[in-house]
C-alpha cells in the first residue's frame, strides 16, 4: 500500500502529464488545419476531461484520509 504522501505525489505528477498532454493535442489541432473553428468541439471535451482528471486526483489523493 502507498502511503499518503507518495499517493499525492504520484498523483499530481500523472495529472499534470496529462494536462500537458491534452492541452498540447487541443493546441495543434486548434492551430494546424482544423483551425479554431474545427477545434472548438476538441477544446470543450477537453476542458470537461481535465476537470474530471483534476476532481480525481483531489477526491482520491487530497481528500481521502487513510
Amino acid at each position: 500500500m502507498l502511503t499518503r504522501q507518495i499517493k499525492i505525489i504520484v498523483g499530481l505528477i500523472a495529472t499534470i502529464m496529462i494536462t500537458v498532454f491534452i492541452v498540447g493535442l487541443a493546441h495543434s489541432i486548434s492551430t494546424g488545419f482544423a483551425g479554431f473553428w474545427g477545434g472548438l468541439p476538441f477544446w470543450v471535451i477537453s476542458i470537461s476531461v481535465l476537470a474530471m482528471a483534476v476532481y480525481n486526483f483531489w477526491e482520491e489523493c487530497i481528500k481521502k484520509k487513510d
